[in-house]
């Protein structure tokens, strides 16, 4: 079965916004459906959309389980975003929540180290 996955993050102020997901993602959108909605594809076929809703903002949870967990968390933490929490759990996997300025929460997750 073919699948796009979209996983959308509603925001109050959208430039604020943006800023803080090009740092946290490291680069700028792939590109704008239009002039208030900003995507990212982080592989093929998967993507991560801002939209300015601001009645919605602030209730978005989202985890990306990464292979290289620790390069992607020491470069987001090089251009100054902190997790808010990090956590490894008993069996060894490891999460970094990151939060916009909304308070919505983006995860980053990674496998046990060898």
């Amino acid at each position: 079965m073919d699948l796009d996955l979209f996983a959308g993050i509603p925001v109050r102020d959208f430039a604020a916004a943006l800023k803080w997901y090009e740092r946290l993602l490291g680069g700028p959108p792939t590109f704008f459906p239009h002039d208030s909605e900003a995507v990212w594809e982080l592989a093929e076929h998967r993507y991560l959309y801002i939209e300015h809703l601001p009645e919605r903002a602030g209730h978005a949870m989202h985890t990306l389980f990464l292979e290289d967990f620790d390069a992607r968390t020491a470069q987001v933490s090089e251009r100054g975003l902190e997790p808010a929490t990090s956590e490894t759990y008993d069996n060894g996997v490891r999460k970094a929540t990151y939060r916009d300025p909304d308070g919505n929460e983006i995860g980053f997750g990674g496998a046990p180290v060898s």
